[in-house]
């Protein structure tokens, strides 16, 4: 019989329901099946104009209807979808899920067309008081409503009949893990006996592809694609933007088993620890991304040596990817040679706000299937960053246990522990 506390007498958090969609596809089993195939879902950008861009190239969710509705609509959607496969696979109501939702997702603002549409159509005056005029003049407040940063959170909560008030949050490139710990936290201090946690992010615009080129965050390899996007690599040159989501349905192992659920895995452990050295940039020793895993190790009852697998965070910029391996080596010492740590991000590219969620995902199916993803475009090893990142093909593997790491800009650093059984 599987205990139903942990080491520190709080009760066990399973994983009863996953769901995911990503530029590789829709659910998981086209997801996984492209995943483990190494094939890719970067692609050139369609859905605006980049004739004057140096990155045209991304990991968008094209083939949804909102995905030429804007960013909310789109982010609500790719939710929808992930949510609605999770809580199917985890034989619950989709109607009245009954415990509470969390929902990591972009900073919303309006999207480009709705502002275009106010400076347009106001008559008078200087560009704010023509957008105040607008906004007074309205006969529908949708198009303000889509831009208040629950939305996407409060339009999910009543389609899935989740209980209180919806919790959105956004740490950045963190946002998804975060949003499964809050769910993990939330069941082990019995406020709730299950818990739905989704990662969604659709924000992939112009706007947003500028902006990371202004910090020269993404890669510029526009020619080939689906070879853009190579973690540890030393010719590594930036991340690609992408779009994506991830739920997962989280339970009390004792609420799951009495009734009768699968187990699909184990919560076992989450780490935090902010990083306030700069906006973009890691502390030069990364000790917050080390004491990020050693908190979710020692959260997890785990010592180094159990872990049998790394999801890196693996964005393939040149300051995370050596921030990364600087962080491993510390904590798993000569180890970290011979793990596997690969990167999905090689494949889906950087789903930003989804991606703790997405990669958290993957894990666990890495775990039930006995098969790592590789890190694929892995053609020129870095020298200084000594890694196992199974290149370029799959491995089968028995894998019982997971660290799942997110490091964001802002210093928002989460890491999350995974197992395939119960102790």
């Amino acid at each position: 019989m599987a205990n139903l506390k942990d080491h520190l007498g709080r009760p066990v958090v399973a994983v009863t329901g996953i769901g995911v969609v990503t530029s590789l596809g829709r659910g998981k089993a086209d997801n996984w099946a492209a995943l483990t195939a190494g094939k890719s879902g970067i692609h050139p950008i369609t859905r605006f104009p980049v004739d004057h861009l140096n990155t045209r190239i991304s990991g968008m969710v094209d083939f949804l209807p909102s995905s030429s509705k804007g960013a909310s609509a789109l982010t609500y959607e790719l939710a929808e979808i992930a949510a609605q496969e999770a809580v199917a696979e985890a034989g619950i109501d989709d109607a009245d899920f009954g415990g509470p939702l969390f929902l990591a997702s972009p900073p919303v603002e309006l999207d480009w067309h709705d502002r275009l549409r106010l400076y347009k159509d106001g008559k008078d005056g200087e560009a704010p008081r023509r957008l105040l005029e607008v906004a007074r003049n309205l006969n529908s407040s949708a198009m303000f409503d889509t831009s208040q940063f629950g939305f996407v959170a409060d339009r999910l909560a009543d389609r899935f009949g989740t209980r209180g008030l919806p919790i959105t949050l956004s740490t950045a490139c963190a946002s998804g893990a975060t949003a499964i710990q809050l769910g993990v936290e939330a069941i082990r201090r019995g406020e709730c006996e299950r818990a739905l946690a989704i990662g969604a992010d659709g924000s992939a615009t112009a706007e947003a592809l500028i902006r990371f080129s202004l910090l020269s965050a993404l890669s510029t390899s526009n020619d080939i694609p689906e070879k853009a996007s190579k973690p540890f690599s030393k010719d590594r040159d930036g991340f690609v933007l992408a779009e994506g989501s991830a739920a997962l349905v989280l339970e009390s192992l004792q609420a799951a088993l009495a009734r009768g659920a699968k187990v699909i895995g184990i919560l076992r452990g989450c780490g935090e620890k902010a990083d306030d050295f700069h906006r973009t940039r890691s502390k030069p020793d990364g000790s917050p991304a080390i004491a990020a895993v050693r908190a979710a190790l020692a959260d997890a009852g785990l010592a180094e040596n159990q872990i049998d697998y790394v999801n890196a965070h693996g964005t393939s910029t040149s300051e995370n990817d050596k921030m990364e391996h600087l962080s491993l080596s510390t904590v798993f010492g000569d180890r970290v040679a011979e793990m596997p740590i690969s990167s999905n991000k090689s494949m889906i590219g950087h789903t930003l706000s989804a991606a703790g969620a997405i990669e958290a995902a993957f894990s666990l199916l890495t775990m039930r299937e006995s098969v790592i993803p590789p890190t694929i475009n892995y053609d020129n090893p870095d020298p200084a960053i000594a890694l196992d990142v199974v290149p370029n093909v799959k491995r089968e593997a028995t894998v019982r246990t997971v660290l799942s790491n997110s490091f964001g800009f802002g210093g928002q650093n989460t890491c999350l522990v995974m197992a395939r059984e119960p102790v």
